[in-house]
């Protein structure tokens, strides 16, 4: 029977119980970092020796307050978008075959907003960085360009001191 096992700070390991000669033992599945997601339960699965139940898992990390991705992040199709976004080539057999493979499977139309961010799509953390850092610099020449903002003067109360007080008595 597999279990779910949180350790330390985000990491939490999916484990499997097994009877021996020296009585029960566990061992490890997997372990993973941050949400639950397909690919975790299928690494799992793949390495249990008794019947494994996804839905079991999810249910159990739910109720651990674990997060869970109902749906893969797909990094390979993200990935290889990004590279064709990229012009990088590819063999044209693997195109043609990418074609055949991609013909029966459900399309659904691009929202609007996400059309327009369609660029950042399989893209390098390390370029998603480097457009903040320009847009950062560009705020930046912008706020300096402006002249300061006037502000009322600051009012200057009188000070008060006891030590005036007692002089004066």
């Amino acid at each position: 029977m597999a279990y779910l096992v949180k350790r330390s700070r985000d990491r939490v390991e999916i484990r499997e119980s097994r009877s021996t000669p020296r009585g029960p033992r566990s061992h490890r599945l997997t372990s993973f970092e941050g949400a639950l997601t397909p690919a975790v339960l299928a690494r799992a699965a793949d390495r249990a020796t008794r019947p494994f139940d996804a839905r079991t898992m999810v249910r159990r990390a739910q109720a651990m307050g674990i997060p869970v991705e109902a749906r893969a992040p797909e990094t390979e199709a993200r990935a290889l978008l990004g590279r064709l976004r990229r012009e990088d080539t590819i063999d044209p057999v693997m195109a043609g075959l990418l074609m055949r493979a991609l013909d029966g499977v459900a399309t659904a139309p691009v929202p609007e907003h996400l059309a327009e961010v369609s660029e950042w799509i399989g893209s390098l953390p390390a370029a998603r960085g480097a457009a903040i850092r320009d847009l950062l610099d560009t705020f930046g020449r912008i706020a300096e360009s402006h002249p300061p903002r006037r502000s009322r003067p600051r009012e200057i109360f009188p000070c008060f001191s006891s030590a005036d007080l007692s002089a004066a008595s």
